[in-house]
């Protein structure tokens, strides 16, 4: 079987935005006014419940500040009406909620996104729903006399659906009594979620970010979303939230590809090493430690590139942090390098980029509700950070071999990493050294495709001592690699 995927992805940098905490823009172009509602105050730390009243009407706001950046496609965590700020509690999935601007804002930043040729994928939550989600609803007043009893598991009467006394005596995500999981088995609920997916692609969406789709057991259900959304946009992106091996869903006949977690943890365990936290890291499954030395990167690289269809890897979703970890600034115990460093390998790695964010302005924070502060104000950036994101987006850009160009390991030796992204004649060349000292590299660098080009390999990235160390002799390039820095060649 051939694996198609959307070409556009392979080229794309997302950014990823938690749209309670991004932005909030005063003026109420929609139905419900929020203007008096009491929300948190915007620069004060988040909470698990409350609300900063972040909107969609502010992401539109800031699209020219995210196209600066070079970001082409934006993900929006969940939108749905929801009684959360996280929005995971879905109420209404045809109703964009009142409190980020509704259908009407959500439409008007379709349009000015994709007059910048920007892309906008969604979450799709459609293992559970919420207590609220109205079919739900109807079993709590009706009890067994619902028509709608077998959207979900209930096992015992009556409904103990807030009662923490009790325990949940219907299916939930994790236990959650707030999170009713739908039956899938049930073939209402099957089309009811294929006609959600359909619909939204058809209002311009781009693609579904699937909420934990591996909780889903029923036999061909992805394969059926896959189908039924392609049918409608054979360019609709569709990823998968799985944190482990994916190769049962990259099959080619359901998601195009995952957030690319096996990616993330050994890039963090490399670059941050033993600064990184292991009290924040423990609650979650990426293993960013212990930490890693560049031949043992190196072979995680490989078997992660082995797992995979190339058409499969260059449309990945590739990350160091989430809504659901900690920031890689925090987890790094505030070591800028660190962060650097990673950026520099996501930046230059098959697949997208995606972005959370503030990542690129310094924002900080520890685990859930503390890695979803809002977005700081002008005078609080990182400056030095944002210049070091912008300048590898825009290369990115440039050089088609960082997006689609293959990728091989040339040195891996103590705490040295090197690699090249090759397409016909160009070739990139990436060093890091996330160790204390200095090291000398020397490389034959230059592939027999290359070599007839008329300008051997340059510093297009990194400090300028590096350019000084620089030398050519044939096929060979060599250079000084100061300590916890990396560079680009090309």
């Amino acid at each position: 079987m051939q694996v198609q995927t959307p070409d556009w992805v392979k080229h794309a940098v997302f950014y990823q935005i938690f749209p309670d905490r991004f932005a909030r823009s005063n003026n109420d172009r929609s139905n419900l006014s929020t203007a008096s509602l009491p929300f948190e105050p915007w620069d004060e730390p988040p909470t698990l419940q409350g609300y900063k009243g972040g909107n969609l009407w502010g992401v539109i706001d800031k699209l020219d500040y995210l196209q600066d950046l070079g970001v082409t496609a934006i993900y929006l965590t969940p939108i749905f009406q929801s009684a959360s700020n996280h929005r995971y509690h879905t109420h209404d999935y045809y109703r964009i909620d009142p409190i980020l601007g509704g259908n009407e804002a959500f439409d008007a930043l379709l349009d000015a996104a994709h007059q910048r040729q920007m892309k906008i994928v969604i979450d799709g939550v459609f293992n559970h729903a919420s207590r609220g989600f109205y079919f739900f609803n109807d079993i709590l007043e009706h009890g067994p006399h619902s028509p709608w009893l077998d959207w979900f598991r209930v096992v015992k009467w009556p409904v103990s659906a807030y009662d923490g006394e009790k325990p949940a005596n219907y299916a939930s995500w994790v236990g959650n009594r707030a999170l009713p999981q739908f039956n899938h088995d049930n073939p209402d609920v099957r089309e009811y979620i294929m006609q959600i997916g359909e619909y939204w692609i058809r209002q311009g969406v781009d693609g579904w970010r699937l909420d934990v789709p591996f909780e889903v057991k029923t036999p061909g259900f992805w394969q059926e979303f896959r189908d039924r959304v392609k049918a409608v946009n054979p360019d609709a992106y569709i990823v998968g939230e799985v944190w482990r091996d994916a190769q049962e869903w990259l099959d080619g006949t359901q998601f195009d590809g995952v957030m690319n977690y096996l990616f993330t943890g050994p890039t963090i365990a490399f670059t941050a090493g033993d600064r990184v936290l292991r009290a924040l890291a423990e609650p979650h499954e990426y293993d960013p430690y212990p930490p890693l030395d560049a031949q043992e990167y190196a072979a995680k690289i490989e078997n992660l590139l082995d797992l995979y269809p190339w058409e499969i890897q260059l449309t990945q979703m590739n990350l160091l942090d989430s809504h659901d970890t900690p920031r890689l600034l925090t987890l790094a115990d505030d070591d800028l390098d660190s962060l650097k460093l990673a950026v520099l390998l996501k930046m230059t790695f098959p697949g997208a980029p995606c972005l959370y964010y503030g990542d690129e302005v310094g924002l900080a924070g520890g685990n859930d509700p503390d890695c979803r502060r809002t977005f700081p104000e002008p005078q609080d950036w990182n400056r030095e950070l944002l210049e070091w994101y912008r300048s590898l987006i825009a290369l990115r850009h440039r050089y088609e071999a960082l997006r689609v160009g293959d990728y091989r390991v040339l040195l891996a030796e103590g705490m040295v990493y090197v690699f090249s992204r090759r397409l016909d004649d160009e070739e990139i060349v990436i060093a890091v050294n996330a160790g204390t000292e200095a090291e000398s590299v020397r490389l034959e660098a230059v592939s027999p495709q290359a070599k007839s080009r008329s300008n051997p390999l340059t510093l297009q990235f990194g400090a300028e001592e590096i350019a000084k160390t620089r030398q050519v002799e044939g096929d060979l390039l060599s250079f000084e690699l100061p300590p916890r820095s990396g560079c680009l060649f090309a």
